[in-house]
């Protein structure tokens, strides 16, 4: 008989392993963008070990200011918070106007997509 697969469960370390900014600045000068609305939202549906909104001591969410600072304490990957992020926004329908930009390895952005206006004149 095959042995069942057992999920491993993930212990947290003492020294953080990664903490990625998501700066909001951008969209929060403009009134569009809710930074507490964002944070509870991370709080809520972060899953640590399969289960969603029991972070423990294995991730740390902090807002200051225009920003919201993660820190993981456990191996999780980066594009999962992008992931989080896009849901979101599509949550509060502002996906067509906001994207994510990562700018540097532990930093991702909001930032408003670039609309030129073009002048169209029919003769």
């Amino acid at each position: 008989m095959p042995a069942a697969a057992q999920k491993k469960k993930v212990t947290p370390s003492s020294k953080p392993l990664k903490k990625i900014v998501i700066d909001y600045s951008k969209p929060a000068n403009d009134g569009v963008f809710d930074g507490a609305a964002f944070e509870k939202f991370l709080h809520d549906r972060f899953k640590v070990d399969g289960r969603p909104g029991q972070l423990g001591d294995s991730v740390k969410i902090v807002k200051g200011g225009n920003t919201i600072i993660v820190t993981f304490y456990v191996p999780i990957a980066k594009t999962y918070l992008k992931y989080l992020t896009k849901k979101y926004l599509k949550k509060n329908e502002l996906r067509d106007w906001i994207r994510v930009v990562a700018p540097s390895k532990d930093k991702y952005e909001l930032r408003f997509y670039n609309v030129e206006k073009e002048d169209d004149e029919e003769d």
